[in-house]
C-alpha cells in the first residue's frame, strides 16, 4: 500500500491555500511512506508524507534533488511543504511493464550519469550499512531458518563506497516519457558501490530471466557515460548480492517469504 496517514481533499487545501486542489487519489505502491497524487485544474503534483523521523534526511534529499535538477537528470524537486506534508513535481510518464531493450538503456545512461556526479563525493552514511545486516539475518534464523541459510552469505559482504547512490531503482521509482526516463524517491540514497546499484536496476526491472542479454545492454550503455567502467563478471557477482539483499529486507517488512521468494530463486 501507498497510504498510511489518511487525510481529505478539504484538509490539505486548508494545510496549502494556495493551490486549489480538486482531487487527491492515494497509491498503491511504496511500503514505508505516504503518497497520493494531488492535481489543480492546470496541474498535478506528488503529495508526501514520511512516516519516519528522518527530518535531515528530507532537507538533504531536498537540496540533493536541486542539485540533480541543475545537473540535467530528470528527477522531481519538492516545491512546498506545510506542517510534515511535502509537495513534489510529478514526472511526466508512467511506469514501465513491459520491459524493452531501450527500458534497459535509459536506466544505465541515467545511473552512469548519477555516478558520474556523485563520484568520490562524500556523504554521511553508508547504503548497506543502514540496513543492519547482522539484525535482519538474526530475524530472519529464528523465523525463516531455510532462508536465512540461502541468505547468510550477506553477513560477510563488503563493497567499496564510490559515491552517492540511489539504491532502490526498482521500476516503480521510475516513469518512462515515451523514452524519457525520470526517477525519484533519493529519501534513501546514501554512500555505496556503483557495481552494486547497477545490479539493483538490473534486479529491478524484472531482468533475472533474461538476464545475460540484459546485462550485456546495460554494461555497454552505462559504460559510454560512467566515471568508471564495470566488468561484466563482477556486475553478476553483485546482481547476486542485490538478489539477497532485497530478499532479506523483503522478509523483514513483509514477515513472510512471499515477497521474497523469486529474489532467492534467482540468488
Amino acid at each position: 500500500m501507498g497510504v498510511k496517514t489518511l487525510i481529505t481533499l478539504d484538509e490539505i487545501n486548508k494545510i496549502f491555500l494556495s493551490y486549489d486542489f480538486i482531487s487527491l487519489t492515494p497509491t498503491t505502491s511504496g511500503i514505508i511512506d505516504t503518497t497520493y497524487i494531488i492535481s489543480t485544474h492546470h496541474k498535478s503534483y506528488i503529495l508526501k508524507k514520511y512516516e519516519r523521523d528522518i527530518s535531515k534526511k528530507i532537507q538533504k534529499d531536498k537540496q540533493l534533488l536541486n542539485e540533480l535538477k541543475l545537473s540535467g537528470l530528470n528527477v522531481p524537486t519538492c516545491i512546498d511543504e506545510n506542517k510534515t506534508w511535502f509537495l513534489y513535481e510529478k514526472l511526466k510518464g508512467s511506469t514501465p511493464t513491459n520491459i524493452e531493450i531501450f527500458h534497459i538503456q535509459e536506466v544505465a545512461r541515467f545511473l552512469a550519469k548519477l555516478h558520474k556526479y556523485s563520484y568520490k563525493k562524500s556523504c554521511d552514511a553508508d547504503f548497506i550499512k543502514s540496513y543492519e545486516i547482522p539484525k535482519l539475518l538474526k530475524y530472519t534464523k529464528s523465523n525463516f531458518f531455510s532462508y536465512y541459510k540461502k541468505l547468510q552469505f550477506l553477513n560477510t559482504y563488503r563493497a567499496k563506497n564510490d559515491g552517492l547512490i540511489h539504491g532502490d531503482l526498482f521500476k516503480d521509482n521510475t516513469v518512462f516519457d515515451n523514452k524519457k526516463i525520470g526517477v525519484f524517491d533519493f529519501i534513501d540514497s546514501a554512500c555505496g558501490n556503483f557495481t552494486f546499484e547497477c545490479a539493483v536496476a538490473l534486479v529491478g526491472f524484472d531482468t533475472l530471466k533474461r538476464k545475460n542479454y540484459f546485462t550485456n545492454i546495460f554494461i555497454k550503455s552505462y559504460n559510454q557515460y560512467a566515471p568508471k567502467k564495470i566488468e561484466k563478471k563482477e556486475l553478476l557477482k553483485q546482481i547476486d548480492m542485490a538478489c539477497g539483499f532485497y530478499a532479506l529486507l523483503r522478509i523483514q517488512t513483509n514477515k513472510s517469504t512471499s515477497q521474497a521468494k523469486e529474489l532467492i530463486y534467482f540468488c
